[in-house]
């Protein structure tokens, strides 16, 4: 039989968060993998995994998470957890990937499984949804992200500050990921289109150092990295005027 890769969501760092089907997940694989920097710091999902799974079924695997500008890097990086993973999968029937958030919302585990499909060819992949920060973030603030016919636009500020300006000179409610190294920026783009009154950042959700505040609060000084944002909609015509 072939041997299964499964990336599991493990939320945005609240343990609570971890899907029963997630949890199974995790205590069902042989071993679990989580990834980590190369300064070797415990990451979230390291955090949230060590809540349901024994530490010595944890395999720590370096990924160039912090690297955005060395190309080769962070490729050279990929290619090595790739092929450490290929190694588990070579003599477990099931290998568990943690990843925060959603395993198919901007997750380290894409290039993972794509690595691993061409290291070990039968390989068997599946995911396990989890609760992304942007709904963990509309829960802990009250910020509605869709009625109606409203549309939602998820932008990684990681593309440009310009990207998430066309976001929202649009339609609906615009959510922005890891905005915290161009947190000045984004809050100039929300004034630039009129979307600073109502909207709302957080970081850390769920942790101690958990911090959601109005947008309006941002300033010069740069954020957390893993930190979102949400502007919601411009909204009139009150209950449902959007149906």
């Amino acid at each position: 039989m072939s041997s299964r890769l499964v990336g599991v969501g493990v939320g945005p760092g609240d343990p609570e968060l971890v899907t029963v089907k997630g949890v199974n997940a995790l205590r069902e694989a042989d071993v679990v993998v989580v990834p980590v920097m190369d300064s070797g710091e415990r990451g979230r999902a390291e955090a949230t995994v060590s809540h349901y799974v024994p530490e010595e079924k944890v395999v720590r695997v370096v990924f160039a998470l912090n690297e955005r500008s060395d190309r080769a890097r962070r490729e050279a990086a990929w290619d090595a957890a790739g092929a450490r993973v290929a190694e588990l999968l070579r003599v477990h029937d099931a290998v568990a990937f943690a990843t925060i958030g959603d395993p198919n919302v901007y997750s380290t585990f894409t290039y993972l499984a794509q690595t691993v499909a061409e290291l070990v060819p039968g390989t068997v992949v599946e995911t396990v949804p989890g609760i992304t920060a942007m709904q963990d973030l509309a829960a802990r603030s009250g910020a509605v992200l869709t009625e109606g016919t409203e549309p939602l636009t998820l932008v990684p500020v990681t593309a440009g500050a310009a990207v998430l300006k066309d976001a929202l000179a649009g339609p609906g409610t615009v959510v922005a990921y890891k905005f915290g190294r161009q947190a000045h920026e984004v809050a100039e783009a929300l004034r630039e289109t009129g979307r600073l009154a109502d909207a709302v950042w957080g970081s850390a959700l769920g942790l101690p150092e958990e911090s959601v505040r109005p947008a309006a609060d941002l300033d010069e000084a740069p954020l957390p990295y893993l930190s979102t944002l949400i502007a919601p909609a411009r909204r009139e015509g009150g209950r449902g005027g959007k149906l």
